[in-house]
């Protein structure tokens, strides 16, 4: 068997019941947090010009779409991922050379289950073999130093979750696997220099690409079955050589990503829980800073805090703020918070905060570094005018993997982020229905998140 067949077989045998109740609880805390990111992205602006784009092009009505409306599943998988990935607020996995957002895949799961009539099993299983999936790529195939965006993992990840949502056979899934993974390389720039939205929409592509590839195997298209291992394949080409052993694989994996506390780049996590501390302990404002350093492990200094992906003082979008540690900083100090309301054009164009993140200074902590993914650590040293000196040092944060998310938790995210869309009442039903969905439809989850909006919202049916 090729390397993908070997996948497949995983995909096809992979079960609800082979978790633990501890990594059951975990997805479903995980998928509780997607929808609330998902239900709190409707009013954003490149949301509103996908929208545009699916109600011009059309589309069967085989897929429910977040917010109202059906569409064709490959459509409605890059809506929904949209929605999911918009905020930036969804959940992070950590290896040594690669980060990734395996909630990305809602999208592509929610319109192949949709469209297949999937019970809430299949739906939950498909997102658990996209996550171990991509988690696992990450792992030992990661893609970064090379140019290549964690996408590109991403996509054979989210293949394989929806060609388990259809209910494929292991021939479909290899083949599924193999189209997305041959032709969904994605480039790294997305997330360096001058950030642009396809930030946020580069894992809806993906999506995109590989809900129609899965689609494509399902009517007997075939794919490069040597897509990992082949002459010019994925580790010739991208990856370099790496070996998983799929017959060994199980569904844990879920339990080792990590939720975010901040409406914020998952690296920055640690320094922004250290600064708030301080902020609430000794009743700061910023008038009281004349500068702030940061000590950051590598892997966040080069992404948000001006190393190889590019300066981070020059902040004029949400993209460039979200992915810029000074301004996180400095807004949290100036607001006491950081949510969606941070990343507001006029937030983040006003002269309290370009002031402040221009005292931040970030350095990368060799310490730090050597003892990353496994600790999430930062060194916030503020400096105040009256000569005084604060440090507090963090080694994790609320929602790392040592201090895990919990259901109570998310559940307060959720309702926060959904409350300007959905009613005390619709929020409690899309709650239990995901407690439950091991024993529902996913048909009942995808009919509640089609009347989210609906007061302040219209999309034509």
């Amino acid at each position: 068997m090729t390397m993908v067949e070997q996948l497949a077989a995983f995909v096809v045998r992979a079960a609800w019941d082979d978790m633990s109740a501890a990594a059951q609880e975990a997805l479903k805390v995980r998928l509780l947090d997607a929808l609330g990111c998902a239900i709190g992205a409707l009013d954003g602006g490149p949301i509103h010009a996908v929208q545009a784009q699916i109600d011009d092009f059309g589309g069967n009505p085989l897929a429910a779409l977040i917010g109202g409306g059906r569409t064709a599943p490959d459509r409605a998988a890059f809506y929904n991922s949209a929605l999911v990935r918009y905020l930036d607020f969804n959940d992070s996995y950590l290896a040594k050379g690669e980060t990734c957002h395996p909630s990305d895949c809602l999208g592509a799961l929610l319109a192949a289950a949709d469209y297949a009539g999937a019970s809430g099993r299949t739906l939950l299983s498909a997102i658990a073999v996209s996550y171990q999936i991509q988690c696992r790529l990450s792992d030992e195939a990661p893609v970064r130093a090379r140019g290549f965006d964690h996408t590109t993992q991403a996509a054979f990840a989210f293949a394989a979750g929806a060609a388990k949502a259809l209910g494929l056979e292991a021939a479909q899934t290899a083949n599924a696997v193999a189209i997305a993974g041959t032709s969904l390389n994605a480039l790294r720039v997305t997330r360096t220099g001058s950030l642009s939205n396809w930030k946020g929409l580069a894992a809806p592509n993906t999506a995109f690409g590989a809900t129609h590839a899965a689609f494509l195997a399902m009517r007997g298209i075939t794919g490069p079955r040597e897509v990992f291992e082949g002459n010019k394949g994925f580790m010739e080409a991208i990856s370099g050589p790496f070996f998983i052993d799929w017959t060994s694989e199980d569904l844990e994996r879920v339990r080792r990503t990590i939720v975010k506390r901040y409406n914020a780049e998952i690296h920055s996590q640690s320094a922004l829980e250290g600064l708030l501390e301080l902020r609430e302990e000794q009743h700061l404002t910023a008038a009281d800073v004349a500068r702030i350093n940061v000590d950051v492990f590598d892997v966040a200094y080069n992404i948000i805090g001006g190393g190889e992906e590019g300066e981070k003082t020059t902040v004029r979008t949400k993209e460039a703020a979200d992915h810029s540690l000074p301004y996180l900083l400095a807004v949290a100090l100036l607001d006491g918070q950081v949510m969606p309301e941070q990343f507001a054009p006029d937030r983040i164009g006003r002269q309290d905060v370009q002031d402040l993140l221009r005292r931040i200074i970030v350095r990368p902590n060799a310490d730090f570094s050597r003892r990353f993914p496994a600790e999430h650590s930062a060194r916030v040293h503020i400096i105040l005018r009256d000569g005084r000196e604060l440090v507090r040092e963090k080694h994790d944060y609320e929602g790392f993997t040592t201090r895990p998310a919990r259901w109570e938790t998310v559940a307060a995210k959720f309702a926060r982020l959904s409350a300007p869309y959905a009613d005390a009442g619709l929020r409690e039903e899309i709650m239990a229905t995901v407690r439950r969905l091991d024993e529902r439809k996913a048909s009942d989850l995808t009919a509640l998140l089609m009347r989210v909006g609906q007061t302040n919202m219209q999309r034509a049916a």
